[in-house]
């Protein structure tokens, strides 16, 4: 019987080992990309990793993360996720306490009544009189990015043509009839508007009384700071047909004021991701280069036909992977001459939170980053560029662009000039303290934007994979290198 079971477990054991050996055959016949897969890919510093990047995106972009809203448990997991990543890339830590993550404490306002618009009319020898109108009624207040705000009254007709924004003003636009002015009210925005009220549109009107059940939410800010990352945010308020009248008769330069009574706390948090790949040259000490990008979206939001899950596959899990992918190249090659940090942020759909806390506690000082590559959607070709072409906002603002571009950089000028991008992404938090800083993007204004259908389907992986292979070099080229990029004359925000 023995004799017999040894018989039994050689043969078993042969036929097993027969198996396994034309498995493994097989597979190496079949499947020749086992070859460039993730792992042999993690140590080829040359070219990027096809696999990587997708496996980057659909984890990131993935329906498990809850679209990584800001400042929600899904950013921190995305963060986390980040962090994993670096260490397995031989980056070193340079976030809180020895990790890579980085804690920035927020502050969140809860609008708890119905905000209102008030305004004196002069009384010619009389006394003046005070007119409020109420969220709900005469009023929509469709966005507040502060509780409170106030600024003289500026009238444009945009029956009558364009007509240039006065900062700081209260802008009271009359809108085209049977036309949706939104894009316009965010132009005036942009064009430095406290705030800006428009006359009821058609749209609006349809939706009038959903709308005015719900108060408006106030974007969180960063404790112990009162100045904004990304500018003072907006305020949109619609009035209705019937409180037209009284704007129209206001004299221009009558003071406006917008307040809605609000709670405040403390107990909420955003996260960054940061890495640190420590530089050989001394001499190079005070010229880091930072790559970045935002890791946070929309979370849960709205359903739009059936899915409420806004996954940001392009914005900005895009350019999360991207800086990830140039991580892994760059720890697996030589150590560079320059430091490079490799920071992803949280919280810049809601203001550029993380950037701004990551900008007041650096790795380094401020003063020692020469350059900031932030990357932001690039998940998809912009068809208003030739192909093959990737662009850096505010291209004329500085060398840095054309100097890349010189060392084989597949860069263009943004253009989608009028969108005033490099004054939307986080880069322009470190802008405006110096750091030389600029966005590279392929966004080509797709309508996904900001959609739950921004998600993996329609990412194009061959034109996302070629965008970063493309920077590669030159941005190999840029750590180690001499080059200390300048602003151009007027160039610096």
């Amino acid at each position: 019987m023995r004799k017999q079971l040894a018989a039994f477990s050689f043969l078993y054991f042969l036929v097993i080992s027969t198996f396994a050996q034309q498995v493994s055959e097989l597979a190496k016949a079949t499947t020749p990309a086992i070859a460039t897969s993730r792992a042999a890919a993690l140590r080829s510093p040359a070219k990027v990793c096809g696999a990587c990047i997708r496996a980057h995106m659909e984890f990131l972009a993935s329906d498990a993360l809850r679209g990584r809203g800001s400042a929600t448990p899904d950013e921190l997991i995305a963060a986390t996720y980040v962090g994993s990543e670096l260490r397995q890339y031989g980056i070193d830590p340079a976030g809180d306490d020895g990790g890579y993550i980085q804690r920035a404490q927020l502050l969140t306002r809860v609008v708890n009544g119905p905000p209102q618009l008030t305004f004196t009319i002069p009384g010619n020898g009389t006394p003046s009189r005070e007119i409020a109108r109420k969220h709900g009624s005469e009023i929509l207040v469709l966005h507040m990015s502060q509780s409170e705000v106030s600024g003289p009254l500026q009238k444009i007709d945009l029956a009558a043509g364009e007509q240039k924004v006065k900062p700081g003003a209260i802008v009271f636009l009359k809108a085209k009839e049977g036309k949706n002015p939104r894009a316009t009210m965010i132009a005036a925005i942009q064009a430095g508007a406290a705030a800006v009220l428009v006359s009821e549109y058609p749209s609006i009107r349809e939706r009038w009384q959903e709308t005015s059940r719900q108060l408006p939410q106030l974007p969180s800010q960063l404790k112990g700071t009162a100045e904004a990352g990304l500018g003072e945010g907006y305020n949109l308020v619609v009035v209705s047909q019937s409180s037209v009248p009284a704007l129209e008769h206001l004299p221009e330069g009558t003071t406006i004021h917008l307040a809605a009574p609000t709670t405040t706390s403390d107990n909420s948090y955003t996260w960054n991701a940061i890495g640190i790949l420590r530089g050989t040259d001394p001499t190079l000490q005070h010229a880091a280069v930072l790559l970045s990008a935002h890791l946070d979206h929309l979370g849960i939001g709205e359903p739009v036909k059936g899915d409420n899950i806004y996954n940001g596959a392009d914005d900005d899990a895009s350019g999360t992977t991207a800086v990830l992918e140039l991580a892994r190249a760059l720890g697996a090659g030589q150590r560079p001459r320059r430091t490079v940090i490799f920071a992803l942020f949280g919280s810049e759909e809601t203001g550029g939170l993380g950037s701004s806390y990551f900008r007041e506690h650096p790795p380094i000082p401020l003063k020692d980053i020469a350059a900031n590559l932030e990357f932001e959607m690039i998940g998809r070709p912009d068809p208003a560029l030739k192909p093959n072409t990737v662009w850096l906002s505010g291209w004329e603002r500085s060398n840095l662009g054309p100097v890349l571009a010189s060392h084989g950089a597949r860069l263009a000028g943004d253009p989608h000039s009028d969108q005033n991008f490099f004054a939307r992404s986080d880069n322009y938090v470190l802008a405006k303290k110096g750091v030389v800083a600029q966005t590279v993007s392929s966004f080509g204004l797709h309508s996904d934007y900001h959609q739950p259908s921004d998600d993996l389907a329609h990412i194009d992986f061959k034109h996302m994979t070629w965008a970063i292979e493309s920077l590669l070099r030159p941005v190999q080229w840029l750590v180690n290198s001499d080059f200390k990029p300048k602003w151009n004359k007027n160039g610096k925000p």
